[in-house]
């Protein structure tokens, strides 16, 4: 079943800005390209199954991926001892294995976000809080939607567009099948996609015609753009993005979070009230409050955090990362 956007009940921008379009290249249909095209059959068919079987499925490659990827996994296990250091051995391996099993079954549902019927995903879908969005929207406010990098982010971002305009920023894959993939599921209810690339005029321009955006900020990107604000008690290199975008379109900052439920039940999609008295006026302690609300939502689920990043890898005074 085909599903076509939804209205929403904010505008579209008509100014102009550059979103990405949703195409594939006639190269990609050359010989190199058919192991991703049979990724993509797969995933398909995948689609197609029982989201409980599919789950099933999903914490096998997820486990396989584990036992595989001795790169990913050492990163992860490094970036739970940093942050949880209160924690045995045992309960950190435990955990790094669930996490490895939920990202597994977040790969299969890339298939399901892209191609089941508009009916299942209805049903997989628990989205609570939407009333402090709208409370923002009625009180003239722009809005963010803050959320961490969740193994069910694309699920949320993709969702959510269907409950009021939104728009992200995205990072183009190298492979273009793969990158049509996830993108084809990321706009299927009108989610709108701006490259990283293209900087924050169009984040300004677009929230300001009254889009919500959905930014995930918790990564590394270098000491230029960043402070170091406490994150699980490391103090780690955070952008100051939030704060300056708030202010500069009078945004309230509204935590989002998503969790894959078990036993195939889908998704919980969770608004929480607005940053209070945010932006603060100072990014040390902007940056500071932002790591705050992205770690209480973390830890809720600690499984479903995508672990795999290098988190620490700008260290203050040029210290050496701990990879």
């Amino acid at each position: 079943m085909r599903v076509h956007p939804t209205k929403t009940d904010a505008p579209r921008t008509d100014s102009g800005t550059a979103f990405y379009r949703l195409k594939l290249g006639r190269n990609t249909f050359a010989p190199r390209w058919w192991p991703s095209w049979l990724l993509l059959l797969f995933l398909r068919l995948s689609a197609l199954l029982p989201l409980r079987a599919s789950r099933l499925l999903g914490a096998t490659l997820g486990l396989l991926i584990y036992a595989l990827n001795a790169k990913r996994r050492h990163i992860a296990r490094v970036n739970l001892k940093l942050c949880f250091p209160d924690k045995s051995d045992a309960e950190r391996a435990d955990l790094l294995r669930r996490h490895f099993m939920v990202k597994g079954q977040s790969y299969l549902d890339t298939g399901f976000l892209a191609w089941a019927s508009l009916r299942r995903i209805r049903r997989a879908t628990h989205i609570r809080g939407l009333e402090h969005l709208r409370a923002a929207r009625q009180r003239g406010r722009n809005v963010i939607l803050l959320a961490p990098h969740f193994l069910g982010m694309n699920f949320a971002a993709s969702v959510l567009a269907r409950e009021h305009a939104e728009f992200s920023m995205m990072k183009l894959q190298r492979n273009a099948v793969v990158n049509w993939l996830l993108n084809k599921g990321r706009m299927r209810f009108g989610l709108k996609l701006l490259a990283r690339t293209q900087g924050l005029r169009p984040v300004v321009r677009t929230l300001k015609e009254g889009l919500a955006f959905y930014y995930l900020p918790d990564e590394d990107f270098g000491p230029r753009h960043s402070v170091f604000a406490p994150f699980f008690g490391v103090p780690t290199a955070t952008l100051t993005t939030l704060g300056r975008l708030a202010e500069l379109t009078d945004a309230a900052v509204i935590p989002c979070f998503v969790r894959l439920l078990p036993r195939g039940r889908g998704y919980e999609i969770m608004l929480k009230p607005p940053l209070a008295n945010y932006p603060r006026g100072d990014k040390q302690d902007d940056a500071a409050c932002m790591n705050r609300a992205l770690e209480d939502g973390i830890r809720t689920h600690p499984e479903q955090y995508m672990w795999t990043f290098k988190l620490f890898k700008t260290r203050p005074h040029g210290a050496p990362a701990p990879y």
